[in-house]
């Protein structure tokens, strides 16, 4: 049976440095809210990995499409990793919005600067670590990054939390021992901000969590 999506709102931003469980939280906020929320679907000029379905994962297309819609001002925000450019676009966003669902927009310090120049009237919330340590122990936990890549990660990570600390975001996460706290914050802003969220019928935790918590929406 499909969930009547409820009326939308500003998009919601977040950001934080890689590693930190912001897809986690996300994913929690998608499970207990299956109809408010939607991602928006970013272009990129690197080729599908398997698995991957076109207008689904990403927009893919040419180094050329992506220059033209990069003239005629079609991003909202863009950037470069790894010799491949991603951005997202305006009509992304509108396409989320056009079923009544709240865009999410997952993005670096670059690309809230951008956002905080357009007029989307974007909420902007950021996931930090309880210390640069802190974020070091979760990327070594991975087992999959070299000490360069580390390095990178914590100087970007630094980086992004000097740029939060000057107020750029309406909400700070800390994201430490218990992600249930976390997590409680995120919902509590996201009520406060979209009522109706609050009204919207209620999902499941995900099959990850093992425990069976019934959450609360807190206005603060």
């Amino acid at each position: 049976m499909s969930i009547s999506p409820i009326v939308s709102g500003p998009p919601l931003v977040i950001s934080g440095p890689s590693g930190v469980g912001k897809s986690t939280l996300l994913k929690r906020l998608f499970a207990k809210y299956p109809s408010s929320f939607g991602f928006s679907v970013s272009h990129t000029t690197r080729g599908p990995r398997p698995g991957e379905v076109n207008g689904v994962a990403y927009n893919f297309v040419s180094a050329e499409e992506f220059a033209g819609l990069l003239e005629a001002n079609a991003f909202i925000e863009h950037t470069q990793f790894a010799g491949n450019s991603y951005g997202t676009s305006f009509a992304a966003v509108e396409t989320v919005q056009k079923v009544g669902r709240i865009c999410v927009l997952d993005v670096e310090m670059s690309g809230v600067r951008a956002i905080k120049g357009t007029s989307l009237g974007a909420k902007f919330v950021f996931v930090r670590p309880p210390s640069i340590a802190d974020l070091e122990r979760r990327l070594r936990g991975r087992g999959t990054e070299t000490e360069e890549t580390i390095a990178k990660r914590l100087g970007a990570a630094q980086a992004e939390m000097d740029f939060a600390d000057t107020g750029v975001h309406d909400v700070i996460i800390v994201n430490g021992e218990s992600e249930d706290k976390a997590f409680d914050d995120l919902d509590a802003f996201v009520c406060a901000t979209w009522p109706q969220v609050a009204a919207a019928p209620a999902g499941s935790l995900p099959a990850t969590d093992k425990k069976a918590k019934k959450w609360s929406c807190t206005i603060l």
